[in-house]
């Protein structure tokens, strides 16, 4: 299973590969991208096997040229290790693979969908080249996953019909528990991302009656850049530190623009926490219901919201529990139920998924 150690796609992969490997199935985490962190090394060790290639990522690669090696890279690593199917988390990676093995793609994002929600528009002409090799990898795999019903039609979308497509909903690990919850509101994110909208919450956050702790790195690794003025800014911290901060968290805020899934919010919502969400397709697919929604572009909007809830401890209270209770549909035994049922359709050569099931 390929990883990158900047974004969410690190949480998914290790905690699915840790609860595979609970029920006899072994993964080797291949990495590429910026090197892992010496404690996200000692992580995925202690779950399996573990590599990480000289390649980058796709979107962070500045031409073509330089994913040549990739697919090369990840059929030798087929060979050496026996493996019995691939599970590539950048649909690009499986363009040109030639392993004659079973190939699952999972798109958690791309630059086409990404450009389309953020900025409202198509690629850039020097960015093309992605969303080719992207397609070359929908083509290429027995069968792509999306993890929401809303990403997949984003897909769609963009890059007209993909055959096989299917729906499998990202989990979380349980969050830590707590008698008692602290009036502070809490959003973690890689702030660097525009997709993210940090810069709308943190204006949001000057006319909040509570504090606002924003988590997360606010330089990107290709010299993005947000500057945090008005909430506490904590950085980027473990994910142990970002869950234990999030156990106390009234209320946690997602003011993203966009978001194929949005670990963060199922993270609270198992954290019994008060969501204030933005309004887009895929949290009201999501929490529709379990949930206060703001307009992203607004952020009079988020502080309001953020304000009553401040405001209305039996909303807090009620909110937090439909959150939770919501939070049970995305567990980890769901999901890697789910992802049994599609490895086994590809090795069986039974295949034929779509987005409705």
């Amino acid at each position: 299973m390929t990883v990158d150690a900047v974004g969410g796609v690190w949480r998914y992969a290790v905690d699915l590969a840790e609860a595979m490997r609970a029920s006899g199935v072994e993964t080797l985490i291949v990495g590429l991208g910026p090197e892992p962190s010496a404690e996200q090394r000692r992580e995925a060790s202690r779950i399996g096997g573990f590599e990480w290639l000289t390649a980058p990522l796709d979107w962070m690669a500045e031409d073509e040229s330089e994913l040549d090696r990739v697919p090369e890279l990840l059929g030798e690593l087929a060979l050496k290790h026996s493996i019995d199917l691939l599970h590539l988390n950048l649909p690009s990676q499986a363009a040109g693979i030639a392993a004659e093995i079973p190939v699952v793609t999972f798109s958690h994002s791309c630059v086409a969908t990404w450009f389309e929600a953020v900025r409202g528009c198509g690629l850039p002409d020097a960015w093309r080249w992605q969303k080719r090799l992207n397609r070359l990898g929908f083509d290429r795999a027995d069968l792509v996953l999306a993890p929401s019903r809303s990403h997949a039609a984003s897909l769609t979308r963009s890059y007209g019909p993909i055959h096989d497509l299917a729906v499998v909903y990202n989990a979380s690990r349980d969050a830590c528990s707590v008698t008692a919850k602290e009036n502070f509101v809490l959003a973690a994110g890689r702030w660097w991302d525009e997709g993210k909208n940090g810069a709308v919450l943190d204006r949001a956050a000057a006319d909040i009656s509570w504090p606002v702790v924003m988590a997360g790195a606010c330089e990107g690794p290709n010299g993005q850049r947000l500057t945090i003025m008005h909430a506490d800014h904590k950085g980027e911290l473990s994910h142990d530190r970002a869950m234990s901060l999030m156990s106390k968290a009234a209320i946690v805020v997602s003011p993203s623009l966009y978001e194929p899934f949005g670990l963060v919010a199922l993270e609270a919502a198992r954290a019994g926490a008060a969501l204030v969400l933005a309004d887009i397709e895929t949290y009201r697919e999501l929490w529709d219901g379990a949930a206060l929604f703001a307009d992203p572009g607004d952020p009079q909007a988020f502080a309001q919201a953020v304000n009553r809830l401040a405001r209305d401890a039996e909303l807090r209270k009620d909110l937090g529990r439909r959150a939770q209770m919501r939070s049970a549909d995305f567990s980890l035994k769901t999901q890697r139920d789910a992802m049994f049922a599609a490895y086994r359709r590809v090795t069986r050569g039974s295949n034929r998924l779509t987005a409705a099931e």
